[in-house]
């Protein structure tokens, strides 16, 4: 078994290919798979395989900033929501990187506009990688 990393209930991570630094993530052991908060995704095609378009705000503070991502379409999956709401998402498999641990994880393509934080980190990406310190934030990174 490898060694895993300590990190806490809030950590920021990078997506490199999405050209995401530094996005502040809430960890979240009762989320399957992780989700992101996205607007205007559109499919497309990356050298006709399916693909996604869409618009990243990274910064929570700046709703004005915005990233234009676009990314091979990984699957589609039925999700239930917090809220009990049952929807069809986009999933997309990308690089994230915690501190010096870097890893592919799946996101789930969704409107979290109504919530604190832009990412939750499921236990999917979670799963064989870290332990989780409940009662800190920022173990790994630094806010």
């Amino acid at each position: 078994m490898t060694e895993r990393m300590i990190i806490g209930h809030i950590e920021n991570i990078d997506l490199p290919k999405l050209g995401i630094k530094q996005l502040t993530v809430r960890v979240d052991t009762g989320a399957q798979t992780s989700s992101l908060h996205v607007d205007n995704i559109q499919r497309t095609s990356i050298d006709n395989k399916p693909a996604v378009l869409f618009d990243i705000h990274p910064e929570i503070h700046d709703v004005d900033k915005k990233v234009r991502c676009t990314a091979l379409l990984h699957d589609v999956r039925k999700v239930k929501s917090s809220n009990g709401q049952s929807e069809q998402r986009y999933v997309i498999k990308t690089p994230a990187k915690l501190g010096e641990h870097a890893w592919n994880i799946e996101i789930t393509l969704t409107d979290r506009s109504d919530m604190t934080y832009l990412m939750l980190l499921g236990r999917q990406a979670l799963s064989d990688h870290f332990y989780i310190d409940a009662a800190n934030a920022f173990v790994a990174s630094h806010g």
